[in-house]
């Protein structure tokens, strides 16, 4: 009996004992395990902290800055981490292919505003020289320079790029089909020339022929090396896609909403653009239709049709997202529909006499107590850029000759363009 009760009495401090030591085991276990766990995260984000970023360079004009622009600069951004631009410098731009319509300042202004832009170079050489490629390499941390498939000569014949395809430091992206510099100018010389020829109020307009997606002919009447081709541009909803920037606003945002026919997307539309986001949480873009423009502007208007035109506000880092054919009239349907705080308008502007006028624009957000005129910082407009190009109308029908050649063999040799 006595032996019984020893026994039953040590099985309970046994099992215990052995219950202890499995918890404390496992606690133990769990520790180390969480322990190892956070060892192991904090190892990755420190590897993925280190990590050197790949950077890629992109140089170029800009000037007469347009959508296709933007893409190469979005398809370069793909291509690395951080993207650095260089932008040319005025006296190179003379030097190699004639008289810029933006000046350097301007060039720089739009460059900045593109979202896919990390960091900015002013004053580039048109060339990439062995000093200019070493600076890159050793000061600015570049891994690859790139550039488009459209062929870069220098008045020498050589090359552009040849120092970087040497180094093996070079890769090269599509270019963007249906636009060029050369042929927005030469779209509004052809306008020029159509408005001498006949002042008929029937003749046919060039705005119907910009947004109808014609194929590339050369007018009659211009030199075949003229460069002046109609908008070959066919806007497909994978191109609006790789533009948006795929959010929409929060529940409790402020939205800023502006319009505008944003035609000849210039310095002047980025900076008022600016200043519109600064002052809410969502910037939203309405993009008037080439009827509606024409109408307010003039038979010759837009040099640019609606998706050309959408395709450069999007591209803007101020911009969250756009209505494209934005109608003329704010109403109060489509402030309630997009939930607008605020509706803003520049100082310089095409129009500015809409508050004279019968039928106001903005009566409702007026009325409604949400407008606010904002002074623009530049003194541009679409008609600015316009009246540059006339008033130098020798010097740059001689650069869209030039130019045009080049042009008109890359159509010609053009084969498939593979997704970007």
């Amino acid at each position: 009996m006595g032996s019984y009760e020893a026994v039953t009495t040590e099985k309970p401090a046994t099992a215990k004992w052995v219950v202890t030591c499995m918890v404390g085991g496992v606690i133990v276990g769990v520790s180390l395990l969480g322990a190892y766990s956070s060892h192991l995260v904090a190892f990755f984000k420190s590897r993925r902290r280190n990590k050197k970023p790949v950077r890629v360079y992109m140089d170029g004009c800009f000037d007469m800055m347009h959508y296709g622009h933007c893409n190469a600069l979005r398809q370069a951004r793909a291509l690395g981490d951080q993207l650095i631009v260089g932008v040319v410098s005025d006296a190179e731009i003379i030097a190699n292919k004639g008289p810029p319509v933006t000046p350097l300042h301007e060039r720089l202004i739009m460059v900045n505003g593109v979202k896919w832009v990390d960091e900015v170079i002013p004053e580039a050489p048109y060339a990439i020289t062995e000093e200019f490629m070493k600076k890159l390499f050793d000061e600015y941390k570049i891994d690859y320079i790139i550039h488009g498939d459209d062929p870069c000569v220098l008045p020498d014949g050589t090359d552009a790029y040849a120092h970087a395809k040497k180094a093996g430091r070079y890769k090269q992206i599509k270019r963007t089909e249906g636009v060029s510099s050369t042929d927005i100018v030469g779209r509004m010389l052809l306008c020029v020339r159509e408005r001498s020829i006949s002042d008929n109020p029937n003749h046919s307009s060039l705005q119907r022929q910009f947004s109808s997606g014609r194929s590339p002919k050369f007018e009659a009447g211009a030199s075949a090396a003229s460069g002046t081709r109609i908008s070959d541009f066919l806007p497909t909803s994978r191109r609006i896609v790789q533009f948006s920037n795929g959010r929409g606003p929060g529940p409790d945002s402020r939205i800023v909403y502006i319009d505008g026919a944003f035609d000849l997307f210039h310095a002047g539309h980025v900076e008022i653009l600016r200043l519109a986001r600064d002052l809410g949480d969502f910037l939203l873009v309405g993009i008037h239709t080439d009827q509606t423009v024409s109408a307010t502007r003039g038979s010759h208007r837009p040099i640019m049709n609606l998706h050309e035109r959408s395709l450069s506000v999007l591209a803007c880092r101020y911009v969250d997202e756009v209505i494209i054919g934005a109608p003329w009239e704010v109403s109060k349907d489509m402030i309630t529909t997009f939930d607008i705080s605020l509706v803003v308008h520049g100082t310089i502007a095409e129009n500015n006499d809409f508050q004279k006028e019968q039928f106001n624009p903005y009566a409702v957000p007026i009325n409604m107590g949400i407008f606010k005129v904002l002074e623009s910082p530049l003194d541009i407009t679409t008609t600015t850029i316009i009246r540059r190009i006339l008033s130098n109308h020798e010097a740059y029908q001689k650069r869209n000759e030039k130019k045009g050649e080049s042009e008109k063999r890359y159509y010609e040799s053009k084969s498939h363009v593979s997704e970007d």
